[in-house]
């Protein structure tokens, strides 16, 4: 329902208001006819009455403009209420003729604005007015005008009934496909949105401006591919190979998910994760958190591993990985049209050369990284390995375990055999 609906109804609408006050009026003036001694004029005004409806619906129902249309509606309202006051009067204010009528005035004008419902009750006080001063006459209404006015009466509220509930029906139409829309551009949203990395997913929803920048701060980054992913993409085809990666990136977000660290690509079979952004349980609690993803994933791989030989694939890909902690510029890179939530600097780099330098199954980590989990994760020392893209050797730690995963006896094994 538009603004203009309140303001203006429909013409044939409104002809059927005023011709069930037509109606009304010479059933009223011809018993005032049979009373008194004007009968001519009576029927005059019978006459007018009776084309005082269709006069109005072709003046409403001309091709004029919707302003104009509208200035004719208000100035016709106050004639309908002039109407209403004067059979009223004439009535002497008969209560059950002047309900039937202050029936049909009412839901003659309900839904319009309020200046034509006041303009309806200043014509109700002239119509009075005029009445009781040119001194036309009183007649006591029969049973049969009070009957008659009555079954007008309820017609026309009937009428708007109907008018309202098939308004309503509209309307609940309207809302629920509203609901229907809204529940689709969510989903699209969602669906969308999880392609954003959460800072930028956050910056979105809270409708801040995006801009270029950057920041510093401590870090602890992750990388992980498959081994042996390109003979297994020679020997699966599109169908089985997207089963198989779809299955791997399933699981392992959901690790991701569960230890709290945020993705910051997928590339091919390569995953990229980062902890200590956009938030941080400090940079000791975020190494041990991302170590731990490291070696849940890792027994993830060996269940997918399981999986995919049961389903054929015999040549099943293996995991390593690499992990460093160290400062990273972190925030927007890129230009207006295009963002990506991203980390640059020398800690991503070695973290991604530790993942290179991996063997299958081998989750290698740097030594600012040992240094903050040592207490927590097992680990065995590498030495100095000459990474690839590094003028220096770097000291590097092969993860075993978790300590409180590894019973005590084990433990002392392990470290009597690094001796």
């Amino acid at each position: 329902m538009t603004g203009k609906d309140k303001d203006y109804q429909s013409p044939t609408r409104q002809a059927l208001f005023r011709l069930a006050l037509s109606l009304c009026a010479a059933r009223i003036l011809l018993d005032l006819s049979a009373n008194t001694a004007l009968q001519s004029p009576v029927f005059a005004l019978l006459s007018i009455l009776l084309l005082y409806p269709v006069i109005g619906y072709f003046t409403l129902g001309t091709s004029l403009s919707f302003a104009l249309r509208q200035r004719l509606a208000l100035i016709l309202r106050p004639s309908d209420g002039l109407f209403v006051g004067s059979l009223a009067a004439v009535v002497s204010f008969d209560s059950i003729v002047t309900l039937g009528l202050g029936l049909i005035l009412c839901t003659a004008i309900m839904g319009s604005q309020n200046r034509y419902f006041i303009w309806a009750l200043l014509g109700v006080a002239v119509g009075i007015s005029l009445t009781v001063a040119l001194r036309i006459g009183t007649v006591v209404p029969s049973s049969n005008v009070q009957l008659m006015i009555l079954i007008v009466a309820a017609v026309v509220c009937l009428l708007q009934i109907n008018i309202f509930r098939r308004r309503l029906q509209v309307v609940n139409g309207l809302h629920d496909a509203l609901v229907l829309e809204n529940g689709w551009l969510t989903l699209r949203n969602f669906r969308l949105f999880g392609s954003l990395s959460p800072p930028l997913r956050n910056a979105v929803l809270s409708g801040k401006k995006l801009s270029v920048g950057s920041q510093q701060k401590p870090l602890t980054i992750f990388f992980s591919d498959m081994k042996r992913f390109t003979q297994l993409s020679e020997e699966l085809d599109s169908a089985q190979l997207t089963k198989v990666m779809n299955s791997y990136f399933n699981t392992m977000s959901a690790i991701v998910s569960r230890y709290g660290g945020t993705i910051d690509k997928m590339m091919g079979d390569g995953l990229m994760v980062f902890f200590g952004d956009p938030g941080s349980h400090g940079i000791r609690i975020d190494a041990i958190n991302c170590v731990s993803m490291a070696i849940a994933m890792k027994r993830a791989m060996i269940n997918l591993q399981k999986r995919w030989r049961a389903e054929g694939i015999q040549a099943a890909p293996t995991l390593r990985i690499g992990i460093n902690s160290g400062v990273c510029e972190v925030g927007n890179f890129g230009n207006e049209n295009r963002l990506d939530y991203t980390l640059l600097g020398r800690s991503v780099n070695l973290a991604s050369r530790l993942e290179t330098a991996a063997q299958s199954d081998e989750i290698l980590i740097s030594s600012d990284t040992y240094q903050l989990i040592k207490d927590a994760v097992y680990c065995v020392s590498k030495g100095p390995l000459l990474i690839k893209g590094l003028a220096e050797p770097v000291n590097v730690y092969l993860v075993v375990d978790l300590h409180r995963s590894i019973e005590a006896d084990q433990l002392h094994q392990l470290k009597h055999a690094t001796r």
